[in-house]
């Protein structure tokens, strides 16, 4: 627990307070103790004396709060008094950023919370903000998904220099591959799972991981061949600069395209062969020229893999910042739960009140500016954030008020 915990409480609330108009809100005051110390499995035991101190706090006039800031002013951080968007390194020229959202179904306020920033970015420097759908995975793409994506992206950014379908750019991709192969980058597999699992497990290659590329090249025809492997019988995997032996286990020689023989809303059955994300990410990050990227910091591992296959082609690596996760605990956010419920009767539409969808915030009257103000304000940062929907939407309802 944090040292002298109960005055700190107390510290922040007042300077929150003292920031939004004598009313501080809870979610706030518990961010900021985050970057102190507090641990998000800390919270619960913890919550009702803070709901206790911000209430009384609010109970104060602002004179009152004022003056009892200044007993415990020195006790606050100067990280929560930042105005604006924090520097980016090298963006003096402009900024080339991106989104990219899958069509399994709605987006939602976790959607717009996490990639807002990128665009704000594009907005301060100038430059690109790109939105890319992710649909390399024909059993889980919505067709229905491509124009809401385009219709929610357009409202909450306004600044998307341009629109691409990953499954557009399948012959990009197979390019890249093949590249791989010729530099002994990469290599088909025909181990099962649980017996590539087993090698890596114990530290030790693949004996398909010797096969030169002339071999590999052969192997990889026979995936993108109808006569050839079947679905789940070949994988192509990256030759990870460190080799089996990395001491991260998600860096070892992990899979870049696999077969699926599933039919694409789109594309139908033209592709057999299709990348996964970290080759998809990777290719077009390098072909878009993106400068700086932020992401979720459960996304880590899969920056360091994509920064593997950069070094393969000699290529810099976007700046690439990581942020944590807004976690509601009575919201449920996954798209596909939301689309089946809708299909069940449970809700509406997608513009229901009761979900957190784009679609339904933007039927609701709120402007996108309110949430680009909290965003703005949250900055980068690694550390989640545990807010219940009622505190949080009185939070964007004050920014919403500010900016009608």
């Amino acid at each position: 627990m944090i040292k002298d915990f109960d005055r700190k409480v107390k510290a922040y609330a007042l300077k929150n307070a003292i920031a939004h108009e004598g009313k501080a809100q809870q979610g706030s005051v518990i961010s900021s103790l985050f970057h102190e110390g507090l641990k998000p499995d800390e919270v619960k035991k913890c919550i009702k004396d803070i709901s206790k101190a911000v209430n009384q706090i609010n109970s104060l006039s602002i004179e009152e709060q004022q003056k009892e800031f200044e007993k415990l002013e020195k006790l606050t951080s100067e990280r929560e008094t930042r105005e604006g968007l924090e520097e980016l390194p090298e963006a003096e020229k402009g900024v080339v950023m991106r989104f990219r959202p899958s069509p399994t179904g709605p987006l939602h306020v976790g959607h717009l919370i996490s990639n807002m920033i990128s665009s704000l970015y594009v907005k301060k420097y100038g430059g690109k903000f790109y939105v890319i759908i992710d649909d390399t995975d024909p059993e889980t793409v919505s067709k229905e998904a491509y124009e809401a994506i385009k219709k929610d992206c357009d409202w909450v950014f306004g600044n998307v220099y341009k629109y691409l379908n990953s499954s557009d750019r399948m012959g990009l991709y197979y390019e890249y591959a093949r590249e791989l192969i010729q530099k002994n980058a990469a290599y088909v597999c025909t181990c099962s799972s649980e017996k590539f699992k087993e090698y890596s497990e114990r530290m030790m290659n693949c004996p398909h991981r010797n096969n030169n590329a002339e071999k590999n090249m052969e192997e990889w025809e026979k995936m993108m061949d109808k006569k050839g492997y079947k679905e789940g019988q070949a994988v192509l995997r990256f030759k990870s600069l460190n080799g089996m032996k990395d001491n991260n286990p998600a860096m070892r020689d992990f899979p870049l395209a696999r077969i699926n023989t599933k039919k694409h809303p789109l594309q139908k059955g033209k592709y057999r062969v299709w990348p996964l994300m970290n080759l998809a990410v990777a290719v077009d990050d390098m072909e878009l020229k993106m400068t700086h990227i932020i992401r979720g910091k459960d996304h880590m591992d899969n920056a360091k893999r994509q920064e593997m296959i950069f070094k393969i082609f000699g290529k810099k690596y976007p700046f690439a910042f990581f942020i944590g996760r807004i976690k509601f605990s009575d919201l449920a956010l996954s798209k596909r739960k939301i689309a089946a419920a809708i299909k069940e009767g449970k809700y509406e539409s997608f513009e229901d009140k009761r979900l957190a969808t784009i679609a339904s915030l933007r039927k609701r009257g709120y402007k996108p500016e309110a949430f680009a103000k909290f965003v703005e304000q949250r900055g980068i940062t690694e550390v989640d954030k545990v807010i219940d929907s009622k505190e949080f939407f009185q939070i964007i309802d004050n920014f919403n008020k500010s900016v009608s």
